[in-house]
């Protein structure tokens, strides 16, 4: 039958060939064929099947270890996540291979002593990367393996931010010359989450500590590592204990419910911390000269003094040839040189004497030679030498009042210039207020900047809905260079007291000085308050979503203040409310903050906190609703199934 078809298909032609060919495409689409997919995803971690040596072992005096998985298997950056107790000193070679893990120690192992090689959450299965999650591996040179755990979080200090990927580690030593000196006896690492568990303790007492080990040698000796350390010495013990563990038939149904008796050790709530010290290594950056009569020293950190200056191609015509503007808290200091005979030179010879950090991190003082020259720019078309009998442009001296137009009541006028001002005085303002249509001259504070020389505060006690206008007349302020201001006025407006809300946060739980700061979504402060009276109060809020942090100030200074491990000092302690304060304009919040009431692992607010708790289960695939995607896309004859709507009827 076949035989005869295929002759009847010789005497039929090119044509009827073509046109049956596009038959058959168009009946492959209709039939709605869909490629197989697979079926759902693996959502199964791999499974420890078995090890060289025994999991467990003991009496093992050998260097190899493999651990068998039911399944294909990788490691994420070995040398990072898989951790190996007790420290070696020569790096251990950890590799996958297939569906093994292979452990080669290159240090003698200690009698006694019971190992634990710790992959954290390293170890996943080749395909679908399902991590298999804190898993860890133990045996021992001695007779016992040592069983004690011990579990925590480490925070940092100044933000409640779970720490990730941070080394913690125990010390039998208890002086506290351990951290600084020897490696860490017994370690782990926090997860994603910033939780550590540390397995295979002997019994004993032990000082906890959490490193970012920058140089990898388990003990702190590097001043920019952050660390953390506990105050009491760490005890692990353990309790006999029982919980609920539910079995269930699908996603909806419970199978049995059975009491599951276990051991539970302790402690396992140990919060640590951390912080890095007040460090930093001062030293000056390279010097500048932005214009002929200014020229900036910079340094890396705030300088704790101000630098000696000597000029030293000549000396200069007035004793005092320089006024200095502070800025970035101290560490740029930009010098306006006021002697003309000086800022005229295309060069200057200059000899700095400053305080530099030493090797050892101490200020010590440091002289160095600088040579400032300054290039000279090409004229500019909008500043051409003027023609014939045109008179030559003014280049006036430029004030400017901040913040602006429109002024919240919390906000500080100021007036700032590009240039400093010496005679500058409060006669030279004219500050008025508006009543009705009438303009009547009122009193104010006038105060110049302690750090900048060019920025002069306007104070009074500014009410709601008040018009202010401010007026400087012609020439009336000269600069140190000769400019002299055109005329200035400007006018600002507070707003109505309808367009604020305000907050009182009754505080509970704590004594002694605190600070609270509000923060935005970004987890930034944007307002501060003291606790006065067991409460902080912030008036005039714009109306916008706010969250809060309070400091314990133990010293009193309005800012939060890190630790020192020499000195025995903790960070001051920090808490954030769980709450949102959502403010509307013309609304008053009172709330009752009970800063002890959450503990401190929970207190900060997801929508703030930037490590957030990650999933690690896969979404499960929907193969059914795959397989329906995908029909009519995979066509064996491509594109010929939309060619021609007939058939040839056989």
């Amino acid at each position: 039958m076949l035989r005869m078809k295929k002759c009847k298909f010789e005497h039929l032609g090119t044509g009827w060939l073509f046109a049956g060919l596009c038959t058959f495409a168009l009946l492959g689409s209709c039939a709605n064929m869909a490629t197989p997919n697979g079926g759902p995803y693996d959502e199964i971690p791999p499974k420890f099947l078995r090890s060289t040596p025994a999991f467990h072992a003991t009496h093992y005096e050998g260097k190899k270890i493999e651990i068998v998985f039911d399944e294909l298997i990788q490691i994420e950056r070995p040398s990072e996540n898989v951790i190996i107790t007790p420290p070696q000193k020569n790096l251990p070679v950890v590799r996958a291979i297939g569906k093994k893990v292979k452990v080669e120690l290159k240090d003698t192992l200690k009698p006694d002593a019971t190992y634990t090689i710790d992959f954290t959450n390293s170890i996943a299965d080749n395909n679908e990367k399902n991590v298999l999650e804190n898993f860890s591996f133990a045996f021992s040179t001695g007779n016992v393996i040592d069983s004690f755990e011990v579990a925590g979080i480490v925070l940092n200090a100044e933000n409640l931010e779970p720490m990730p990927h941070i080394l913690v580690g125990l010390h039998q030593n208890l002086a506290d010359s351990a951290f600084t000196t020897e490696p860490f006896f017994r370690t782990s690492k926090t997860n994603e989450r910033g939780r550590f568990v540390i397995r295979n303790i002997a019994e004993g007492s032990y000082r906890l500590y959490a490193l970012n080990d920058v140089n990898r040698d388990y003990h702190f000796d590097q001043p920019g590592e952050e660390i953390a350390f506990h105050d009491s010495i760490i005890v692990p013990y353990f309790e006999f204990a029982s919980r609920q563990d539910t079995l269930w038939k699908d996603s909806l149904t419970i199978d049995t419910i059975r009491t599951v008796d276990y051991t539970h050790f302790l402690p396992d709530d140990i919060t640590l911390r951390l912080f890095k010290e007040k460090f930093q290594r001062q030293y000056m950056l390279r010097p500048e000269r932005t214009q002929q009569n200014l020229f900036a020293l910079k340094f890396n950190a705030p300088a704790d003094s101000l630098p000696e200056l000597k000029l030293l191609n000549g000396d200069p015509a007035e004793e005092n040839w320089y006024l200095t503007q502070l800025l970035d808290g101290n560490s740029t200091i930009n010098y306006w040189i006021a002697d003309s005979t000086v800022w005229q030179r295309d060069t200057l010879h200059l000899q700095v004497a400053y305080l530099k950090s030493d090797s050892l991190n101490v200020l010590c003082p440091q002289t160095d030679t600088i040579r400032l020259s300054m290039r000279r720019q090409p004229a500019s078309p909008a500043r051409r030498k003027p023609k014939k009998d045109e008179p030559v442009p003014v280049e006036y001296l430029l004030p400017q009042l901040k913040p602006g137009s429109s002024v919240d009541p919390a906000d500080t006028m100021a007036l700032v210039f590009t240039e400093p001002t010496p005679d500058f005085a409060k006669e030279h303002v004219l500050l008025e207020l508006q009543q009705d249509t009438l303009w009547t001259p009122v009193d104010f504070t006038f105060r110049q900047d302690s750090a900048n020389i060019l920025k002069y505060y306007l104070e009074r006690t500014w009410q709601y809905e008040e018009s202010y206008r401010l007026t400087i007349d012609s020439a009336r302020i000269y600069s140190l260079y000769g400019k002299w201001n055109n005329f200035f006025q400007s006018t600002f407006k507070f707003k109505s007291r309808d367009e604020y809300g305000h907050l009182y946060l009754h505080i509970e739980g704590v004594t002694g000085s605190a600070f609270v700061e509000l923060l935005n979504a970004s987890d930034i402060p944007v307002r501060k308050a003291p606790v006065e009276r067991g409460g902080a109060l912030f008036m005039n809020l714009r109306p916008e979503k706010y969250y809060a942090r309070m400091v314990l100030d133990r010293n009193g200074n309005g800012v939060w203040d890190t630790g020192n491990y020499a000195e025995g000092t903790q960070p001051e302690e920090v808490f954030y409310s769980s709450k949102l304060y959502e403010m509307r304009a013309n609304f008053e919040i009172e709330e009752t903050w009970n800063v002890l009431s959450v503990p401190l692992t929970s207190q900060k607010p997801i929508e703030i906190t930037k490590n957030k708790p990650k999933d690690v289960t896969k979404q499960k695939r929907n193969y059914k609703e795959e397989g329906r995607s995908q029909s009519g896309s995979s066509s064996g004859l491509g594109g010929l199934g939309g060619l021609g709507g007939g058939g040839l009827g056989f």
